[in-house]
């Protein structure tokens, strides 16, 4: 954005969908509280359609890379037992751990540890939608200690049992790239 009519412009986009933002400068986008993924991809066409082009933030790209190296683990599933979550990212990205942390809590409002767990838990929940899993399984593939430290944390996530959630009719899912909302600045080209 190069002028204060493109700022008006990106303005419109934000009202016109009913986003709240603390502010808009030139190439710059805060947001007030954390998008969808939905909205993200409204705004991205909207802008997009204006001849404008949704950047992310250095940092927003390092959160994405831990996401993307978590969801890439959890979706192959095939965790170990003596599984590190630091050793892992910080071999994957070759970043230090503790500044990533530090960064995606940041960011996300939420600890990497927690992020995987829901990961995990979302796995799982897709496993026992189609019966494609065995808790037992389950637990083995996903690096827990045992069954009972996994259908821990499922209930602690969802509230409900592993086997109530499987006795549901309707299983709420989320899909594993959709877990969190960017809370990043978002810049705008």
């Amino acid at each position: 954005m190069v002028c204060p009519r493109c700022v008006r412009a990106v303005e419109e986009v934000f009202n016109r969908n009913g986003i709240a933002y603390l502010e808009v400068l030139l190439g710059r986008v805060r947001t007030k509280d954390p998008l969808s993924s939905e909205k993200v991809t409204i705004i991205e066409n909207e802008l997009r359609h204006l001849g404008f082009e949704l950047l992310k933030s250095r940092d927003a790209q390092r959160i994405e890379s831990v996401k993307n190296a978590l969801i890439k683990l959890v979706h192959e599933g095939d965790i170990p037992p003596s599984f590190s979550l630091s050793g892992y990212l910080g071999g994957c990205l070759a970043e230090n751990y503790t500044v990533l942390s530090h960064l995606f809590s940041g960011l996300e409002g939420i600890t990497i540890e927690k992020y995987f767990i829901q990961l995990k838990v979302e796995k799982v929940k897709e496993w026992l939608s189609y019966d494609e899993t065995t808790l037992s399984e389950a637990s083995y593939r996903l690096g827990y200690s045992s069954v009972q430290h996994l259908s821990a944390q499922f209930t602690k996530v969802t509230g409900l049992t592993p086997s109530k959630y499987k006795k549901l009719s309707f299983k709420p899912r989320v899909g594993l790239d959709n877990l969190s909302s960017p809370t990043f600045v978002q810049g705008l080209k």
